[in-house]
């Protein structure tokens, strides 16, 4: 595929990325009550979070390469943590939380935009558009600094708030225990994940190479 479709392909699922999490962020946020707390609430979900981390490494490469962030953004081994970010988004919801709460007309529209389509279109940029070759496996390690600050955040935030983002998160259901042994069951998932996805790619490119 050449660069006019990757530009394109990346353009189209930042701008969709930006959209639905600015759209959700008017429904829940700017229509439901307080807007300092609502507005922390809402950024204090892991999916929403990601998904703003994927639509900024869909558009900065393609539109602002020559800045710290684009090019970081571009990097292999960023792109395929993020990926695997946005896999744990889709996976969990699906598994975990699709029928948790009451979200119905476009609040849940948006919702499973953000975790039925914008992962996939992640993970098909990164199949099709991202160098693959030399992914180092050090990738299943230097992924977890992102979740490791998201979880420090999420319970010294319920701490001070009583409030967390995911019951599967929530100290004061489950105690601090339980919730710390979820947490180290996520981050298995991740380092498995992470390093599962740097082999699929070092396979594909080596796979690639062959045939050329």
């Amino acid at each position: 595929m050449q660069y006019p479709v990757r530009t394109a392909y990346r353009t189209l699922a930042g701008v969709i990325g930006l959209v639905c999490v600015g759209w959700l962020y008017g429904i829940v946020v700017l229509d439901g009550g307080p807007l300092l707390s609502g507005s922390v609430r809402y950024f204090s979900f892991f999916t929403i979070l990601t998904n703003l981390l994927a639509a900024a490494a869909m558009l900065l490469p393609v539109w602002a390469p020559a800045t710290r962030a684009g090019a970081f953004l571009d990097r292999p081994a960023v792109r395929t943590a993020i990926a695997g970010y946005i896999i744990v988004v889709g996976v969990v919801y699906y598994a975990l939380l699709r029928n948790v709460g009451n979200a119905q007309g476009w609040e849940l529209f948006l919702n499973q935009m953000l975790h039925y389509v914008l992962p996939p279109m992640f993970v098909l940029d990164w199949l099709f558009f991202v160098p693959k070759r030399s992914l180092p496996w050090r990738t299943g390690v230097d992924c977890l600094a992102f979740p490791a600050v998201y979880a420090a955040w999420t319970l010294a935030h319920g701490a001070v708030t009583g409030w967390y983002p995911y019951p599967f998160l929530d100290v004061t259901d489950l105690g601090y225990a339980q919730t710390l042994g979820n947490l180290a069951g996520l981050v298995l998932v991740f380092l498995a994940l992470e390093l599962a996805l740097v082999a699929i790619g070092r396979a594909l490119a080596r796979r690639s190479l062959r045939s050329s």
